[in-house]
């Protein structure tokens, strides 16, 4: 191989490097994410709407920045307690793939023009709420991290977010409806988070993080809130149908779902094991999309 080629293969290595660091950066599959549950809302909320292909879209693209935005934030914000733990030292800040500057701009640009296109193709609202959403990500709930379990009540808030953002979107105003989506994914992060900061307790020891309510213990006390809060999106779960803007199958999937989400923290509850824990975690995951889907596929 030549000196040329060589060089040529260099350069194009180190921009898929650095390609795959902004990717990280913004976080791409939690954002995926997020902007599932906005399109969910979306479509939710569009029904005896007129369907705008180019709110849809600006949703879509402008959600995904700013969630991406947020999460870049976190790790900008993060990047010395991300070199502490093991699930995060691999991070581009950390690594210094990238430059704390160089990161700065990235997020600044990418929540600029989220905001642009919510602004400019949805309305005001929902603009407003994405912008509240990244506040209280960044500024509210990621130093309280390292305060204690209060942090996951305020990032409940913009986590439950996304369906209340595609609901305005489409609607142009808040309802019960998007209050009842909203209140469903609000409650279910308390498991969720419980969950990975169970799994995670030691990573997050390192850097000071305090997500644990009970003070903290990986104990009964722990894995009984957890169960509470699981419980309670088994009546939650029904509110869509009993409202009747989604229908009986809905309510169906979402009962059977959130039983088998149930049965889960009862294992917890009787050995408070990380195992337990770890699939509390992989069900909070697909608790959420599967109802979603339900309530979209019934919806239609």
């Amino acid at each position: 191989m030549s000196t040329i080629d060589l060089s040529e293969k260099f350069v194009l290595d180190s921009l898929v490097v650095r390609v795959r660091a902004y990717m990280d950066l913004l976080k791409v599959r939690l954002s995926a994410l997020v902007t599932f549950s906005a399109v969910f809302g979306f479509i939710l909320g569009h029904s005896g709407q007129v369907f705008s292909w180019t709110t849809f879209v600006a949703l879509i693209v402008g959600g995904f920045l700013i969630s991406g935005a947020s999460g870049a934030a976190n790790e900008i914000k993060e990047r010395e307690f991300d070199k502490l733990m093991k699930r995060t030292r691999n991070r581009p800040l950390p690594m210094q793939v990238i430059s704390v500057r160089e990161a700065y701009v990235f997020t600044i640009i990418s929540a600029t023009i989220g905001i642009f296109l919510l602004g400019f193709f949805t309305n005001w609202l929902t603009t407003g709420l994405g912008i509240l959403s990244m506040v209280l990500y960044v500024f509210v709930y990621t130093p309280l991290k390292r305060v204690g379990p209060i942090a996951v009540l305020v990032g409940a808030i913009p986590g439950a977010m996304p369906p209340l953002l595609g609901w305005t979107a489409a609607t142009g105003g808040i309802s019960y409806e998007a209050l009842i989506i909203f209140g469903i994914q609000f409650i279910w992060q308390f498991p969720h988070f419980w969950a990975i900061a169970w799994v995670s307790d030691e990573d997050y020891k390192k850097a000071g993080f305090k997500l644990l309510p009970s003070g903290g213990q990986k104990d009964l006390n722990t894995a009984i809130q957890i169960m509470i809060y699981t419980l309670f999106l088994l009546p939650l779960g029904l509110l869509p149908t009993y409202f009747g803007f989604t229908g009986l199958n809905s309510g169906v999937v979402a009962t059977i779902c959130g039983v088998l989400f149930l049965a889960q923290t009862f294992s917890l509850m009787k050995d408070c094991s990380r195992k337990s824990a770890l699939k509390i975690m992989f069900g909070s995951f697909l608790y959420l999309p599967i109802v979603q889907i339900a309530y979209l596929l019934d919806k239609m």
